[in-house]
């Protein structure tokens, strides 16, 4: 481009055009080649703003604390969507529409979070609160909106808490409104074919409607930190820390039944007690009683949900 400036400014008009036109070709032909890339976004704006917000995450599968089989279907998506052109080329359709399952803080979020990482795209969270509104017709229009940023702006789509917009049809406190925004989701997720990742979580499957479950093209399920997890999950928060002193098998009895986000809380709360100490062994006691802390905590929650 710059010798085509130089020849236009000395007059020699045709060199200068032909310069440019093999430039523009291509230009062309890398961006072809290269396929559609992810539009970055810092922050939505137009009719998106309040319904969309973008992070770029750098979490990947491997930071995450997993049952193999899980990894392995995440791994799975994210190889068919770095080879989707291939796919599509026979016919073919990549994994895009997850539904993720399971108790609150095992991992969810965190996995359309490190899929994004893995894909380099931006992570879109889609704000429910912003979404549904009490305006007959709205919340479809608003959802309509964001399908259509699916196919301008390529990234993972996560509707987190998506029991409020899936809850089955037949539901007996169902005034309508919630039929006419369902089955606008499953009309749009059915046409959508952007290179855009669809990623719904919910606590409460049991809410879900049934027809949901056909449309997404893996349903992962969930559950609590197990022996094993436990030990890796402690030792990935902890890893800084001298822990040699700790009683895993106490440790691992103190824990059970505790989500992997209150194990995390608990290793950070022994943390605290060690930096604010100037040691940097953690104390094998105060682990057990954060853990415990947080046992209280769940059944705290879960006898409130009770009532």
């Amino acid at each position: 481009m710059q010798i085509a400036s130089h020849a236009s400014r000395k007059g020699n008009t045709q060199l200068a055009q032909e310069l440019k036109t093999l430039v523009d070709d291509l230009q062309r032909v890398q961006s072809a080649a290269a396929g559609p890339r992810a539009v970055p976004i810092a922050r939505p704006a137009g009719e998106l703003t309040g319904l969309v917000e973008a992070s770029y995450p750098t979490t990947r599968l491997s930071d995450m604390v997993l049952p193999g089989s899980i990894t392995n279907r995440l791994t799975e998506v994210v190889r068919q969507y770095k080879q989707r052109d291939r796919l599509r080329s026979h016919g073919l359709t990549p994994k895009r529409r997850l539904l993720l399952i399971g108790a609150p803080g095992c991992g969810k979020t965190m996995t359309a979070s490190a899929i994004a990482g893995e894909c380099k795209l931006p992570l879109m969270f889609v704000q429910l609160h912003s979404l549904i509104t009490r305006y007959m017709g709205e919340t479809a229009a608003k959802l309509h909106l964001v399908f259509e940023a699916m196919g301008r702006a390529p990234g993972v789509y996560l509707f987190d808490e998506f029991d409020a917009i899936g809850a089955t049809r037949a539901a007996r406190n169902d005034v309508g409104e919630i039929r006419r925004v369902l089955n606008s989701f499953l009309q749009l997720l059915e046409r959508d074919d952007s290179d855009s990742i669809v990623v719904a979580a919910t606590n409460f499957v049991g809410m879900l409607d049934e027809a949901l479950f056909r449309r997404f093209d893996d349903v992962i399920e969930y559950g609590l930190a197990t022996g094993p997890m436990i030990r890796t999950l402690i030792e990935n928060r902890l890893g800084s820390f001298n822990i040699s002193g700790l009683k895993w098998n106490a440790i691992a009895r103190a824990a059970r039944g505790l989500s992997h986000a209150d194990i995390a809380r608990a290793c950070d709360e022994a943390a605290k007690q060690a930096v604010m100490s100037d040691s940097r062994e953690i104390d094998p006691a105060l682990l057990a009683a954060a853990l415990l802390t947080r046992q209280a905590m769940h059944k705290t929650r879960t006898q409130g949900r009770g009532r």
